[in-house]
């Protein structure tokens, strides 16, 4: 009998060509990627694109203003997180669909009224932390505004339109205003960037001819809206403490806003605000995003460090507020905090998704900068492990903070450019330094454990430490 032969018909030519072209496409689409990645200078932030389009010449700068003297180096080379960035063109429309949702979240209620002390109302230690556990939407929280902000009714009515807002300050002409980097093309039709400042501020850019003389009052320096504060008794005698304001308070100056990022203005942004948001918020689901600081994971660590580095003048203060903390219940960093991974944050930097969570915590951390100082760290885990809901935080490494933001020294020389109003109101800083040099900046060494509320935990820290 014969036999059969089975004869297997190869693929036409066409098809192994295509084949062959997928395979080397494939090929050198990883070739490519693995360059990118191995040999880009930001070893820590990864676009899904390189070639995403991007903006250029926002702004052109006089000769004299410096706006980028005085950057600060960064040490760390590697990166143990490194961040990845989704298509520039799938993040917008993402945003942008976020925010023309109209079924907004619950929003809180805050208590109204009119203060004759302060701008926050200057409540006592037991009335702010009475509001902590918020189990009760109706129920209504102090978060300031219990004076006037004083901002004009035009910029309070362009603050109401943004979605998707950009804050940051400069008061008593302490840093310059910086463009940031790395804008997609379109990222200005989403995202609002306002700057708020004081007369001293405006007038050393009126100085530099960074904003002209004979300009409107409808003030802007490249992509930002310049919101020129008044004078007024409503704000505090510290600068810092009116800074803290915009930055804390952003979910009220910009009430219909979805997101916001707060950069101190030492800092420059080099990523696309919205690539920030997709990435940091969105999708890991989280109310708020900072940074671990470079150095300290504990609060009193920081507290000692502030009161050593003569950040803050008032050492019985600070006692005092650490007192208070470990009174209360503030315990050291460990794992039992997880998913927290520190306790002390670099805030030069914050993403927030606005919502319950993370408005709770910006009001109840303003409120606790008013009642001690502006030192945000000091308060930062005090406020977040006690505060219910819990807010839900992606606090990244310091190497990621290095890659998204240049960070720039204050400025060393403020231009004099002072009228008889803010000489007047100098004085009245050089006096309130003074004051506060009268405390002995050693009295932190004579912090006697007997009878201190914070011994248990400084007792606990040492011995996490040996």
């Amino acid at each position: 009998m014969g036999k059969f032969i089975r004869i297997t018909a190869s693929p036409p030519l066409y098809v192994r060509s295509k084949l062959l072209c997928f395979s080397l496409l494939y090929l050198f689409t990883t070739l490519s990627l693995f360059l990118y990645v191995s040999l880009s200078r930001n070893q820590c932030v990864f676009r899904y694109s390189p070639f995403d389009p991007i903006q250029t010449n926002i702004f052109s700068y006089p000769s004299s203003y410096g706006e980028h003297k005085y950057a600060l180096p960064t040490h760390r080379s590697s990166c143990s997180s490194p961040v990845f960035f989704s298509d520039y063109w799938k993040v917008l429309n993402e945003i942008q669909s976020i925010c023309s949702d109209s079924s907004s979240s619950e929003k809180l209620r805050y208590i109204n009224g009119k203060s004759e002390t302060t701008f926050g109302g200057n409540f006592s230690t037991q009335k702010r932390f009475s509001y902590f556990n918020h189990s009760d939407n109706d129920v209504e929280v102090p978060c300031g505004f219990f004076t006037d902000f004083p901002v004009s009714d035009s910029d309070r009515a362009e603050m109401e339109k943004c979605g998707v807002v950009v804050a940051s300050a400069i008061f008593n002409d302490h840093d310059k205003i910086r463009q940031p980097v790395g804008l997609g093309v379109k990222t200005l039709e989403t995202v609002c960037f306002y700057m708020f400042i004081d007369d001293k501020t405006l007038n050393s850019l009126f100085h530099h001819n960074v904003i002209p003389n004979n300009n409107p009052r409808d003030y802007r320096v490249g992509v930002w809206r310049i919101i020129k504060t008044s004078k007024s008794d409503n704000l505090y005698l510290n600068p810092a403490m009116n800074g803290v304001i915009p930055k804390y308070l952003v979910h009220r100056l910009f009430p219909n806003s979805r997101f916001s990022i707060w950069i101190d203005a030492k800092i420059q942004l080099m990523i696309d605000p919205l690539l920030l948001i997709h990435s940091m918020l969105v999708l890991p689901d989280v109310d708020m995003a900072i940074s671990k600081h470079p150095f300290f994971v504990n609060t009193m660590e920081e507290a000692m460090a502030t009161a050593r580095w003569k950040k803050w003048g008032d050492v019985d203060g600070l006692r005092m507020q650490m007192e208070t903390y470990c009174e209360h219940g503030l315990k050291p960093w460990s794992s039992h905090k997880m998913p927290y991974p520190t306790d002390v944050p670099d805030s030069a930097l914050m993403l927030r998704k606005h919502g319950i969570r993370s408005d709770l915590f910006s009001c109840f951390m303003f409120n606790e900068l008013e009642a001690f100082n502006p030192r945000d760290q000091l308060a930062f885990a005090f406020v977040r492990d006690h505060i219910n809901p819990m807010v839900k935080m992606n606090m990244f490494e310091v190497e990621v903070f290095e890659q998204i933001v240049v960070e720039y020294r204050h400025n060393l020389k403020k231009i004099e450019t002072s009228s008889f109003e803010e000489q007047e109101e100098e004085e009245k800083q050089k006096l309130l330094r003074i004051i506060q040099k009268k405390r002995r900046w050693l009295d932190h060494e004579s912090w006697s454990l007997n009878g201190s509320s914070c011994k248990s935990y400084l007792m606990e820290l040492w011995d996490d430490h040996h």
